[in-house]
């Protein structure tokens, strides 16, 4: 599988970026290759940006409907299977298109160990925040207005004072910092990378939620956190969902290049 991967080889990356060579139809030709850049560029950048957006709005929309609409008693429970199983599935459908990051801590981590052409993560972070949007615009629609009201639209609000910060912050970090782990050492990295990638990524979700979803709501995600803050206009302690899962990301991308950086991995971190 190719699942986020870049042409950048480091550490024995073994994978084409966005879209695997010699996949799809070859483009018609009547002659001439007049068509053949605009259809590169198509492949290589619009394709996965779409699929990015879709995998996105797919994943962030049956997460808040979990937490919507979880019924009593089962706790954690019903979300973390939710968004793991959600996450999984994406990955696995749209991941030879994109790489399924589906998460701007997940698309910076990939772009710092070389994973992810420069070129592509703004835009990427740009879908996967309109997909946020989009999938928390649904599960609004199709929700009864109690159940949305009750949990704030599925925005994260269990930070509720200025004493649970540097737990919940940490927690973002540490649930990011497994997250992006896996998903660089299981989906990336040539040496490590397994097919069963989709399966750990989900479930590593599914843990983080059951362990840390009573600390900090366990985000992992700040498309997840922002998608649904925009539509409930819940912005309170938001902040943190971006400087969590971004200071895991970073701190991924040290560890892995400090564990399996060869001479150019130490050259790019001078």
């Amino acid at each position: 599988m190719a699942l986020y991967e870049s042409k950048t080889e480091l550490w024995d990356l073994d994978i084409n970026v966005i879209q695997p060579e010699g996949k799809g139809p070859d483009p018609a030709t009547d002659g001439n290759s007049s068509t053949e850049p605009f259809r590169d560029a198509f492949q290589r950048y619009i394709q996965p940006c779409l699929a990015e957006l879709l995998g996105s709005s797919l994943f962030i929309f049956v997460g808040c409907l979990s937490v919507i609409e979880n019924t009593e008693g089962t706790g954690r429970l019903q979300p973390a299977l939710a968004h793991g199983l959600a996450l999984g599935i994406v990955i696995a459908v749209l991941g030879e298109i994109s790489g399924g990051h589906f998460n701007p801590a997940v698309s910076v981590s990939v772009f710092l160990i070389g994973g992810l052409n420069i070129i592509l993560l703004v835009p990427y972070i740009l879908a996967q925040m309109c997909g946020g949007m989009i999938g928390a615009g649904l599960a609004k629609v199709i929700s009864p207005s109690m159940n949305y009201g009750k949990v704030s639209g599925a925005a994260f609000d269990t930070v509720q004072a200025d004493t649970q910060i540097v737990p919940a912050t940490v927690a973002e970090v540490i649930m990011t910092l497994f997250l992006t782990m896996v998903v660089c050492m299981g989906a990336v990295n040539g040496r490590t990378r397994s097919l069963l990638a989709p399966l750990c990524i989900g479930l590593t979700v599914t843990a983080d939620i059951l362990a840390g979803g009573a600390v900090s709501g366990a985000c992992m995600n700040p498309a997840r956190a922002f998608g649904p803050a925009v539509v409930a206009d819940y912005w309170s302690y938001h902040w943190i969902y971006w400087v969590g899962p971004m200071s895991g990301a970073l701190l991924t991308a040290s560890f892995i290049r400090l564990l399996l950086g060869d001479e150019k991995t130490r050259v790019l971190l001078i």
